[in-house]
């Protein structure tokens, strides 16, 4: 069991270094949103690359944030039945929506954004939606890794709801 907590910790670890460095996209959303509205209006010359910086910092955001998200239970979601659950009962909902619909779903994910990854990589792929035609892959390969770190502490939260499902405990604590 001390392995088992060990390795929640590592998953957890790497949730949180996700979103701390996702948090740092917000920052360049700011500042090239701010640059480009200042350029565009003021100075008449709006930039060619903003709009892809802007897209590729937001969807960096969104997927390191996914998984930080996911460890401290801030997704949205309906739970006006569920709330009212006792704990036991939600986490075996829990366990049973994983299986259900978050693994297959993420499984699916994680394997196209792989194979899209690898493929943008092995041709240097650029982006095609503006001018400026930047590179492809840093973003591809940055959704394979936010996805694969969102399963893992996906598997983490499984066992956490399994284990309290069980046995009616957490398992984080010794």
């Amino acid at each position: 069991m001390a392995v088992m907590r060990k390795l929640l910790k590592v998953i957890d670890a790497l949730s949180e270094a996700a979103g701390a460095v996702g948090k740092w996209f917000a920052v360049v959303l700011v500042l090239v949103g701010t640059f480009e509205t200042i350029s565009r209006h003021f100075f008449g010359a709006p930039t060619i690359w903003s709009y892809d910086v802007l897209s590729m910092a937001g969807g960096a955001l969104y997927l390191l944030g996914s998984s930080f998200d996911l460890k401290h239970n801030a997704h949205t979601r309906v739970d006006l039945i569920y709330i009212k659950l006792n704990p036991r009962i939600r986490a075996a909902l829990d366990v049973a929506f994983s299986l259900l619909l978050f693994f297959p779903l993420m499984i699916v994910l994680l394997r196209y954004s792989f194979v899209w990854a690898v493929k943008a990589w092995k041709i240097k792929e650029v982006m095609f939606s503006s001018f400026w035609y930047p590179p492809a892959y840093p973003y591809r390969t940055l959704v394979t890794v936010s996805l694969a770190v969102l399963v893992l502490q996906g598997l983490a939260e499984f066992v956490r709801n399994l284990y309290f499902a069980v046995r009616g405990t957490p398992i984080d604590q010794p």
